[in-house]
């Protein structure tokens, strides 16, 4: 059977002129993939390769989360792709913090979770990190300050402290990931975020929230009154 390049196509449908036309966010995920890939092989266009590609990897995050073994594992992809990537995540996380820092961050919530997420989901390892904030809530910065194994990360109280000092914060949002994508907070979380809000009190550094990484969603431990 005979496959249809994307130059067959109508130019509203190839993805390039389509995105153009109506912004990136009309595309599918294939498409988007498809304008990276940039060319087919003979007998596939380059949306039908992106389809393959999104099957193997069951999905556009499993894909950019692989690491460099998995992703060049797939027929089409290489290192050099895999750099390219990279790079564009790298850049998406920047322009995320960035704009974080140009407004009233906790403003917006769900800006927060957000941008946590972005930094720490998919990743192997728990991690625990600090969103540090001036005294009218903007970002200072980000800060992962432990990594432990796939199931759990040891917190230093005193470290998190000396980093409140260091970078001057007046608050704090505490963070950690959990690798197995379920998002519930232990009672582990939960004593170590009274733990901590109790002692960075002393210095006058307030703890507005401990946000929880899963696969897809975050839990806020402020919304749940453990705050």
């Amino acid at each position: 059977m005979t496959r249809m390049a994307i130059t067959d196509l109508p130019r509203d449908e190839r993805p390039r002129e389509k995105l153009l036309k109506y912004g990136a966010n009309s595309l599918t995920d294939a498409e988007l993939l498809a304008i990276f890939i940039r060319t087919g092989i003979p007998g596939k266009s380059a949306i039908e390769i992106s389809r393959d590609i999104l099957n193997e990897h069951n999905g556009l995050v499993n894909l950019l989360s692989a690491d460099e073994t998995a992703f060049c594992a797939t027929k089409g992809l290489g290192s050099a792709t895999f750099s390219q990537l990279s790079a564009i995540l790298e850049m998406a996380k920047r322009y995320q913090f960035q704009r974080s820092t140009e407004r009233e961050f906790m403003e917006s919530p769900d800006a927060v979770k957000n941008y946590i997420a972005l930094n720490m989901r998919q990743r192997q390892n728990e991690i625990f990190a600090c969103l540090f904030l001036d005294n009218r809530h903007r970002v200072i910065v980000y800060e992962e300050l432990f990594t432990g194994t796939i199931d759990s990360a040891t917190v230093h109280p005193r470290e998190v402290v000396k980093a409140a000092m260091r970078t001057n914060a007046a608050a704090v949002v505490l963070a950690h990931n959990h690798p197995s994508g379920v998002a519930e907070p232990s009672q582990a979380d939960i004593d170590i975020t009274k733990k901590l809000t109790k002692l960075l009190s002393v210095i006058d550094v307030r703890v507005l929230d401990h946000i929880i990484v899963g696969d897809g969603y975050q839990t806020s431990l402020a919304e749940r009154g453990e705050v």
